[in-house]
């Protein structure tokens, strides 16, 4: 097994902590410090150095690729924000839940429909 749990007793050789990149060099068998939810990985000196370049091929590749999902994905998102936002005009009826006409709307002086106050 190569990963290993704080607190457990390992054999000797290097572990690496995972989160915080932390050597631990067990010259015999013993115990891993840390709590339980520390994750260390056993590998020697050589693999780690070994990985630094390989890991930093795989992000020089891929930063083109995420730079072009980028602005792709934000031109996509324009230009649907536009199409959607003209439909939303095109479609709109008149109602407008913000305003109310709760005393009526307001008549103009030559309405017949006003009722006469001739008493």
């Amino acid at each position: 097994m190569l990963t290993h749990a704080g607190g457990q007793k390992v054999g000797s050789g290097t572990y690496w902590e995972i989160k915080s990149g932390l050597r631990i060099d067990m010259d015999q068998e013993g115990v891993l410090p840390g709590e339980q939810s520390a994750k260390y990985l056993k590998a020697s000196s050589g693999m780690i150095l070994l990985a630094g370049p390989i890991l930093g091929l795989v992000y020089i590749i891929a930063l083109p690729i995420i730079g072009v999902v980028t602005a792709l994905s934000l031109l996509l998102q324009k230009t649907l924000s536009s199409v959607f936002s003209l439909g939303r005009n095109i479609v709109s009826f008149g109602w407008r839940p913000s305003e109310s006409y709760l005393a009526g709307k307001k008549r103009k002086n030559g309405d017949s429909d006003r009722p006469d106050k001739t008493s």
